[in-house]
């Protein structure tokens, strides 16, 4: 079952990222790299910024999460993790499947570590294209808020 997440979700969402995060250590850039990954301010900062984040449940108890933000007129899919327990299980397929039904009309973006090629890989299977070095800076210095070490080591991909 997939749902928006509420205020009250807040602490199973970090549970979710931090955890299903682990995975890109080692993977991206140790200066990049920071435990948690991401901490109850950042989260809350991004909701505030307009990041609407939804839930996958199992047992009553969300196991994978991904947001969605309005960025003018393209929509930024952000934050996608499953718990490492869930994956592999169709819940990144489901939450991707959902948002993409729901946001029909304008251009998405995904930004992923450039040596997170089973991220990459699982966009391109939806369709997602991957921009080039050169676009991926442009579209990472406007449409998020990131290092230059970050932008240097991301991709970005377009459906």
């Amino acid at each position: 079952m997939i749902n928006e997440c509420l205020k009250k979700d807040l602490p199973r969402i970090l549970h979710v990222i931090n955890e299903a995060a682990m995975k890109y250590k080692g993977i991206i850039p140790e200066d990049c790299w920071h435990e948690p990954y991401m901490s109850k301010t950042d989260l809350d900062n991004e909701i505030s910024n307009g990041l609407r984040m939804f839930g996958y449940k199992k047992n009553n108890n969300i196991v994978g999460v991904m947001g969605i933000q309005q960025m003018e007129v393209v929509t930024l899919i952000r934050h996608a993790y499953i718990l490492t327990d869930y994956q592999g299980q169709g819940i990144g397929k489901k939450l991707l499947t959902y948002l993409l039904e729901t946001n029909k009309k304008k251009s998405l973006l995904v930004g992923a570590w450039s040596k997170a090629t089973w991220a990459i890989d699982f966009y391109k299977k939806f369709g997602f294209v991957q921009h080039n070095k050169k676009q991926t800076i442009q579209l990472l210095e406007k449409y998020w808020d990131i290092s230059a070490k970050q932008i240097n080591n991301s991709v970005v991909l377009e459906k």
